[in-house]
């Protein structure tokens, strides 16, 4: 069985009603045996494809995980990647901006840590926790010294949406 990843996917334009999203997937193995050597053959296979991919030198993999705290993150980083040779990844972990990333675009700091070509780049979070928290902790947003953000809230959250979308589609 596989996994449809566009039933996940929301296109620009699109109604979102939460209700209608599936939050669960059919397992795709059978028992923990079935999962184990599942994933041992992904593994195995993955760290074939990283050989090769960092042989060639020409594109770089960047993986996002986002969710919230406890979603398992870590634990998914850790299975999915542990095959792959360290010298070839780089895992990059988001929390509160620093005060020099305060000072940059808001996109700077995922920019800045992008993976080589070569590498495989692992983001623990990323760009959308700046539609995310900071939409929450909007102490972060003040902090962040833009131009009367506090009235203009629409227009910041549009642009920083736009800003994400734009440079997603420069990379895919």
């Amino acid at each position: 069985m596989k996994i449809n990843s566009k039933d996940f996917r929301v296109r620009e334009g699109d109604e979102v009603t939460f209700r209608k999203w599936p939050t669960r997937v059919d397992p795709v193995f059978k028992s923990k045996e079935d999962y184990q050597r599942l994933l041992e053959k992904h593994v195995a296979q993955l760290s074939s494809l990283q050989q090769l991919h960092y042989a060639s030198n020409r594109y770089a993999v960047l993986m996002i995980f986002q969710g919230m705290d406890a979603a398992g993150k870590d634990g998914a980083i850790r299975h999915v990647m542990s095959g792959v040779n360290p010298q070839g990844c780089q895992v990059f972990s988001f929390k509160h901006p620093s005060a020099a990333e305060l000072q940059h675009d808001f996109l700077w700091r995922t920019t800045r840590d992008l993976p080589e070509r070569g590498r495989i780049g692992i983001f623990n979070r990323s760009y959308y926790e700046e539609v995310l928290i900071v939409r929450v902790h909007q102490e972060i947003l003040r902090s962040e010294g833009l131009p009367d953000a506090s009235r203009h809230n629409k227009v910041v959250w549009h642009d920083r949406y736009r800003s994400i979308k734009t440079w997603s589609d420069t990379f895919t």
